[in-house]
C-alpha cells in the first residue's frame, strides 16, 4: 500500500460525505494505491450509518468503531497502528482541511528526505480578531520554544508521515497536537509547509477552553519525556538541592539570631517555614532517586532502547 489516510472523527456525519468524495477524487489523480481509514470515535449522532454506506460503496475504505469517546488522540492512535500505507497521511474529519494539500505533502515527504511533514494553516486567523489569534501564537511559540521543534502550528492535523515513523508512535492523553516533537525526539526529520484552512461545512467545533489546561500538562509531559525520562535526577535533583539549600540556609540564619541575639524562635512561623523547605528539598532528591531506579529497571527489564538507529552500514 503506497498511502494510508487516517481520519479521526466524532459527529461529523454531515461532513463525511463531501470529504470522501473529495479525498477519492484526489487520491485517484495520484495514481498510486491507496486506503481510507475512518476512525469513529464514539460518535452519537449516525456517523457510524454513513460510514458503512461509504465502506459498501468502496473497497479502499475501511472503518474502525472505538467504543466509546476516548478523544482525538486515541483516534490517531489507532488509525496509525492500523494503517499499512508507506506514506500514512492524517486529515481532521470535519472539512477544515483541504485534501488537495496532500498531494504538495506527500511530494515534500519523497523528495526532500523528510520524515514528517506538518500542514501549517496561515489562513486561518485571516480576520479573526485579536483576542482569539493572541492566544494560538503565544501557544504555537510556547510549545516550540519548550520542545525545540520550530513550527507554526501544532494544532493541525493535516500531517504526512512515513509508514514506519506513524505505526512506532505512542501517544495518550492530548498528544496528538505533540506529534512533531515526539517524532523529532526519536530522531525523525520535521518540516512544515502551508496548506489551506477551510470554515467546517456542517457541525460545531469539538476544542473548547477546557483543553488548555489538559494540553499545557500534557506538554510538561512531553518537555519531561522528551528530555529527561532516562535522567530524572537531574530535574527532581536540582529542585530539590535548591529547596534543601534555602531551607539550610534559612534555618541557619535563624539558629544564629537564636544564639548571638538570643531572639524567640518557638513563635515564628519561619522556622517552621525553613524545615519544611529543608524537608521538601530532601523529598524532591529521593523522588529523582527512585525515578532513576524506576527509568533503569524499566529500560532493563524490557530491554527498551534509549537510542535510535537511522542506519546501519
Amino acid at each position: 500500500m503506497d498511502i494510508s489516510v487516517v481520519i479521526p472523527l466524532f459527529n461529523e456525519r454531515d461532513n463525511l460525505r463531501p470529504l470522501y468524495e473529495e479525498l477519492s477524487r484526489v487520491l485517484a489523480s495520484m495514481n498510486v494505491s491507496y486506503e481510507v481509514l475512518f476512525v469513529d470515535d464514539g460518535s452519537t449522532d449516525g456517523s457510524i450509518d454513513e460510514l458503512r454506506k461509504i465502506k459498501a460503496e468502496d473497497a479502499h475504505v475501511r472503518v474502525v468503531r472505538l467504543a466509546r469517546n476516548t478523544g482525538q488522540t486515541a483516534g490517531l492512535q489507532c488509525g496509525f497502528q492500523r494503517s499499512t500505507g508507506d506514506i500514512v497521511v492524517a486529515i481532521d474529519g470535519d472539512g477544515e482541511n483541504d485534501p488537495a494539500d496532500i498531494p504538495r505533502l506527500v511530494e515534500s515527504l519523497r523528495s526532500n528526505g523528510n520524515d514528517l511533514v506538518s500542514g501549517w494553516r496561515t489562513e486561518r486567523w485571516k480576520g479573526a480578531t485579536f483576542s482569539r489569534r493572541i492566544p494560538s501564537i503565544a501557544a504555537n511559540r510556547l510549545i516550540s520554544w519548550m520542545t525545540g521543534v520550530e513550527l507554526h502550528d501544532y494544532g493541525c492535523t493535516l500531517k504526512a508521515y512515513r509508514g514506519e515513523l506513524a505505526r512506532s508512535l505512542m501517544l495518550y492523553g492530548e498528544m496528538h497536537r505533540f506529534v512533531p516533537a515526539i517524532a523529532a525526539e526519536q530522531g525523525a526529520r520535521v518540516a512544515e509547509l502551508e496548506v489551506g484552512f477551510r470554515p467546517r461545512r456542517s457541525g460545531e467545533s469539538k476544542y473548547g477552553a477546557g483543553r488548555i489546561l489538559r494540553t499545557f500538562l500534557d506538554l510538561i509531559t512531553v518537555k519531561f519525556l522528551s528530555g529527561y525520562s532516562t535522567r530524572p535526577i537531574q530535574v527532581f535533583g536540582l529542585i530539590g538541592l535548591v529547596l534543601a539549600g534555602l531551607g539550610l540556609l534559612w534555618t541557619t540564619i535563624l539558629v544564629l539570631e537564636k544564639l548571638v541575639m538570643g531572639a524567640q524562635l518557638a513563635a515564628r512561623p519561619a522556622l517552621l517555614l525553613a524545615v519544611l523547605l529543608l524537608v521538601v528539598g530532601v523529598q524532591f532528591v529521593s523522588i529523582g532517586l527512585l525515578g532513576e531506579m524506576l527509568a533503569r529497571t524499566y529500560h532493563e527489564s524490557q530491554r527498551k532502547p534509549i537510542y535510535t538507529v537511522r542506519e546501519e552500514f
